[in-house]
């Protein structure tokens, strides 16, 4: 019997074919090449129709889609709300005689009259208790490609269609999230290291007794830092209710910057940058939901994310390496936070504890058949930190994620109507948990409000 061939990995390998095919040494020239190669390549991607940053359009909704996932109306009932009131938005058809297709603009229009005409809490518009500010979630896993991109875009694309009022920050360098709503920063000036920047110069201007930022003795790069509003950062997508402050590969010098200001001005609570900002411009009040990607590291950018949040939405593969690295990045928050609270109570006397209204850990890329139980035994020792459902992933998510777009981007005329229902349930059950967690935390800080009221 004639033995097998042994493994290509045993075969031995001649060192002079080998000097024959290594390439030549690489030089930082050589990434300058590379970048440029990149670049052609993605505007040749763009033509064969993946969408690159200023061409993206959101598509137009069906009457079967709008009824089955939007508005809680039977497709009869909306026709006939529609032709009873020919004021409000009739939808458009390619062709004639064709299906009436609706903009999400349109269909919150539609939306906002079923509210005014219905019955109160039937869930036309989403809930959001009176006088309570916007929550603010951020993704958050200091491993790399667990899915916070991902995450993040589809809850974002999920509450718009819902009714909410959404702003993205992208705080990742890499700006995969900007790329999603087409809406790349231009340079750093256009990112979150400007929030920083205006934080540290409100900071140095105060330890001076100076209130007006633009007095005459702070220098010219400290009164243009202060003197950065939201309307220099945040900026439209093709999402009608999402607003995005972008990220771009600059950004990531906020990472060597910070520790150089802290050299010079060690009070500078540079934690609280992100967090003052998003209050100090409104933006609490402007939108119901601020959604924070965040970089794969526990870096400043980062801590500024988790200082800010109300929720922690932390995506984790049901894999061991992913869990072990989930616990690694509790205990650096842990770490990371009460040397925090430590250096505030050495200047203060009522130095604040940090507390956050809830964390959750979704499991991404979930595969039923292969991962099943590893995913219980990771539910059993998280315990109530473990979200319910799975984010599962589909074929509809893959396609998606091929085109840098959302499975709430794609539409259902382009799968088999089961296909694309079963692609959709899957983010629309993680969605619908995540909403619940975040009106209960809402209701929370309602009755809190009243009972504090009440007290006084």
């Amino acid at each position: 019997m004639s033995s097998q061939p042994p493994s290509i990995s045993l075969k031995p390998i001649d060192p002079d074919d080998a000097l024959a095919h290594v390439p030549q040494r690489v030089t930082t020239e050589r990434f300058t090449v590379a970048a440029e190669i990149s670049m052609r390549a993605r505007d040749d991607l763009a033509r064969r129709g993946y969408k690159p940053d200023g061409e993206k359009s959101l598509r137009r909704f069906g009457i079967w889609e709008i009824t089955t996932f939007m508005l809680p109306i039977s497709a009869q009932h909306f026709r006939r709300v529609l032709k009873a009131h020919p004021t409000l938005p009739q939808g458009e058809s390619d062709k004639p005689g064709g299906a009436k297709m609706f903009t999400l603009d349109e269909v919150n229009t539609i939306r906002a009259f079923l509210e005014s005409e219905g019955q109160q809490g039937k869930g036309y518009r989403p809930y959001r208790p009176d006088n309570q500010p916007a929550k603010i979630v951020s993704v958050c896993n200091f491993k790399g490609g667990v899915s916070k991109t991902t995450t993040g875009a589809h809850l974002a694309m999920a509450a718009a269609l819902d009714g909410y009022r959404v702003l993205v920050v992208d705080l990742d360098s890499q700006a995969s999230m900007s790329t999603m709503f087409g809406s790349m920063a231009e340079d750093e000036a256009q990112t979150a290291y400007s929030i920083l920047a205006r934080h540290r110069a409100e900071h140095v201007a105060r330890s001076m007794g100076i209130d007006d930022f633009t007095d005459e003795r702070l220098d010219e790069e400290l009164r243009a830092a202060a003197a950065v509003t939201a309307d220099d950062l945040i900026f439209g997508t093709h999402w009608p209710t999402i607003d995005i402050l972008p990220a771009q590969l600059n950004l990531y010098w906020a990472e060597f910057q910070v520790p150089v200001w802290m050299q010079t001005h060690r009070s500078w609570q540079f934690w609280d940058a992100l967090k003052s900002f998003l209050r100090d411009e409104s933006l609490l009040d402007d939108y119901d939901i601020i959604l924070i990607d965040t970089p794969p590291a526990l870096g400043y950018l980062t801590i500024n994310a988790l200082s800010a949040a109300d929720v922690l939405l932390i995506p984790v593969g049901a894999s061991f390496i992913e869990f072990d690295s989930t616990g690694r990045f509790f205990d650096m928050l842990y770490t990371t936070f009460v040397s925090i609270e430590d250096s505030i109570a050495r200047i203060s006397d009522d130095a604040p504890k940090f507390s956050w209204d809830a964390v959750q850990v979704l499991l991404t890329r979930y595969d039923d058949a292969q991962q099943s139980e590893l995913a219980n035994v990771i539910q059993v020792y998280l315990d109530d930190f473990v979200a319910r459902h799975r984010q599962e992933f589909t074929a509809l998510v893959g396609q998606a994620g091929e085109r840098v777009s959302g499975i709430y981007e794609a539409s259902h005329t382009d799968f088999n109507r089961d296909t694309y229902r079963r692609g959709r349930e899957t983010f629309d059950r993680c969605y619908h948990e995540f909403k619940r967690l975040l009106i209960g935390c809402w209701e929370r800080d309602r009755t809190e409000a009243e009972q504090r009221e009440a007290a006084e």
